[in-house]
C-alpha cells in the first residue's frame, strides 16, 4: 500500500475507503489533488480485488474547498498549471474503473462539491451542506459538476448567490441517493456500496465504463454503445452465471468472489 500525506486508504475485502485527512476542514492543496489522482487512477494496483470505493472526509467536514492561500499566488500565467491538477483530480474520480460512492458530512464547498459530484453516487448526512463560493473567492468553476446533481436553473442560483444549500434540499432533485443521520453516514455508504459489490466485478467495471460514456450521448448512440458492451460481457463466464442463477433462483457464484 502506498503512503499518502493527506489521504487514508483502507481496503476491506472488495471495498476501498478513501478518506480526505487534511485538518481542520480537508481543504485541498496541490499535493492533495495529486494524491487523489494517484489513488483513483491506480486503484486497481492498490486494491486488485476491489469492486467499489467510498470517498469521505475525516472529522466534521467532507471538504471545505480549495486551500485559499494558494489562490493568493495565482495569476494568468501560472493558473493553467494549477487548474490542470485540479481537474485531473476530479476526472480521476469520475474515470475510476470501479464505482465511487461519496459519503458527505458537514461542508462540501467548492472543490468539495465537485469531488462529491465526480462520484457515481452521494450519501449525505443530515448536516451536509453544499455550495459554490467561487464567485466570492476570485475564481470560477464547479457549476458543471453541480449540473450532474440538479437542474440548471438551480445551478445558476447556487453559482450566482454562493448560498449554502442543505443536502435535503438537493436530494429532492435526485442527485443525492440518501440523506441519513450523521451517525449513520458511513454505515449507509457501506450498505449502498454493498449493493454494488454483490455483482460481478467484470460487470461492474463494464457498467461504470458504459455510464461514463453514455452520459453525454444521444439515445440511439448511447444504447448502441451499451449493446456493444453486452456483446463483450457475453463472452465472460460471469454473464452465464448471472443468467443461470436468476433462472435457478439462487445467489450467483461469480468467479471473482
Amino acid at each position: 500500500m502506498a503512503d499518502f500525506t493527506s489521504l487514508h486508504v483502507d481496503v476491506e475485502g472488495d471495498l476501498v475507503t478513501v478518506t480526505l485527512a487534511r485538518p481542520p476542514v480537508n481543504a485541498v492543496d496541490i499535493a492533495l489533488y495529486r494524491e487523489i489522482q494517484q489513488v483513483f487512477l491506480g486503484i486497481e494496483s492498490l486494491a486488485p480485488k476491489a469492486k467499489a470505493a467510498i470517498l469521505t472526509g475525516a472529522g466534521k467536514h467532507f471538504c471545505g474547498g480549495n486551500e485559499l492561500s494558494e489562490f493568493q499566488t495565482m495569476n494568468p500565467v501560472n493558473t493553467g498549471e494549477r487548474m490542470f491538477e485540479v481537474r485531473s483530480a476530479f476526472f480521476a474520480i469520475s474515470d475510476c474503473p470501479i464505482p465511487v460512492v461519496a459519503a458527505v458530512g458537514g461542508s462540501a464547498v467548492g472543490t468539495g462539491l465537485a469531488l462529491a459530484a465526480s462520484a457515481d453516487a452521494i450519501i449525505a448526512a443530515e448536516d451536509a451542506v453544499f455550495s459554490l463560493p467561487e464567485i466570492g473567492a476570485g475564481a470560477m468553476g464547479g457549476a458543471r459538476h453541480l449540473a450532474r446533481l440538479v437542474p440548471f436553473p438551480v445551478v445558476r442560483s447556487m453559482h450566482l448567490t454562493a448560498d449554502r444549500v442543505p443536502a435535503a434540499d438537493l436530494a429532492r432533485y435526485g442527485g443525492i441517493a440518501r440523506v441519513v443521520p450523521r451517525e449513520e453516514l458511513m454505515d449507509a455508504a457501506r450498505e449502498f456500496a454493498g449493493r454494488i459489490t454483490r455483482h460481478s466485478r467484470v460487470a461492474i467495471k463494464l457498467a461504470k465504463r458504459s455510464l461514463n460514456r453514455i452520459e453525454s450521448l444521444p439515445l440511439k448512440e448511447g444504447y448502441e454503445y451499451e449493446q456493444s458492451l453486452t456483446a463483450e460481457l457475453s463472452g465472460h463466464p460471469d454473464s452465464k452465471e448471472a443468467v443461470n442463477s436468476f433462472l435457478e433462483r439462487r445467489p450467483p457464484r461469480y468467479a471473482d468472489v
